[in-house]
């Protein structure tokens, strides 16, 4: 069990502002669970998260087991591209999280799948039926999920073959010069700020992103994006290492744009083979609408 001895250096800071200093193996959530429930005591009395300590005191903290997760059924709306009996390719919204974790095991795509198919491919685990591949939560697009183990093989085999053409369309700030680029950086998490991740370093995986110029609008540029692997965040954390952030993107510094409220990146096109029959196959998904309204206003 977790004890804390808290210093002159603590008088005036919050509880849980504490804990999440000296515990950073837990989430904040999590810890702010066990504050709640009387699983973090002070001297032996139970405090509020926002308990103003006082230095000296001895924190004992009882760690609760995490919560078991399970991927359950959700009745939520999901905009098919095309279905068969071996795979299902969606055109995901933006603010949708592909499956669950962290606590969260409600409102994901894994939950509104399976509620409309089903049984799905478990190659992924039991949190993530189906999928394999993702988007970020903020990102929109086409996205394929398996709906048996042989088909998840077959794909997730191209996936790390790289075979498969992952197109993009991002909006970002400023022009664009030249109308095409290549970009080979290696990505790692941000020491720093651990929600990111960064360019900026020489360690890191391998990363491959190629650009072409679509337009130009008024302090904006369309960009095609293609990459060719699939580092987490890798168009946003490549785009603003050349001083181009995704527009709407506040977390890789470009300006906040409530009118948007997301990044302005769409999952454009996927080309794959199918699982089974290995006929080359080219799925589309159409532009989000707060995307194409929020172009519109800069032509």
């Amino acid at each position: 069990m977790p004890q804390i001895e808290t210093t002159a250096a603590h008088a005036g800071r919050r509880l849980d502002h504490v804990l999440a200093e000296a515990l950073p193996e837990y989430s904040r959530a999590r810890l702010r669970e066990w504050i709640d429930s009387g699983r973090v005591r002070v001297d032996d009395h139970q405090r509020k998260a926002s308990y103003k300590l006082r230095g000296g005191e001895r924190i004992d903290v009882e760690p609760a087991p995490p919560r078991p997760l399970r991927a359950e059924p959700e009745e939520i709306p999901l905009d098919i591209l095309y279905e068969d009996s071996d795979l299902i390719a969606i055109n995901k919204p933006a603010g949708l999280v592909v499956h669950a974790g962290a606590g969260r095991d409600r409102g994901t795509l894994v939950n509104a799948l399976l509620h409309r198919f089903g049984a799905l491919s478990q190659s992924g685990g039991e949190l993530r039926p189906g999928i394999v591949h993702r988007l970020d939560a903020g990102t929109s697009g086409v996205l394929l999920v398996a709906r048996h183990d042989a088909a998840h093989r077959a794909l997730a085999a191209q996936f790390a073959g790289r075979t498969v053409e992952k197109v993009y369309w991002a909006l970002v700030e400023r022009e664009v010069k030249p109308d095409r680029g290549v970009i080979d950086k290696p990505i790692t998490r941000d020491p720093v700020r651990r929600t990111r991740m960064t360019a900026r370093l020489a360690a890191g995986r391998a990363a491959h992103t190629e650009y072409r110029l679509i337009e130009r609008l008024q302090g904006f540029t369309l960009l095609e994006v293609r990459i060719g692997t699939g580092r987490t965040h890798q168009i946003r954390v490549h785009l603003a290492s050349i001083g181009h952030p995704v527009a709407g993107d506040t977390l890789y510094g470009a300006k906040a744009q409530p009118a948007l409220g997301r990044p302005w990146l769409h999952a454009r096109r996927i080309g794959f083979r199918h699982p089974s029959t290995g006929e080359p196959m080219l799925i589309e998904a159409p532009l989000a609408p707060e995307l194409e309204s929020w172009r519109d206003t800069l032509a």
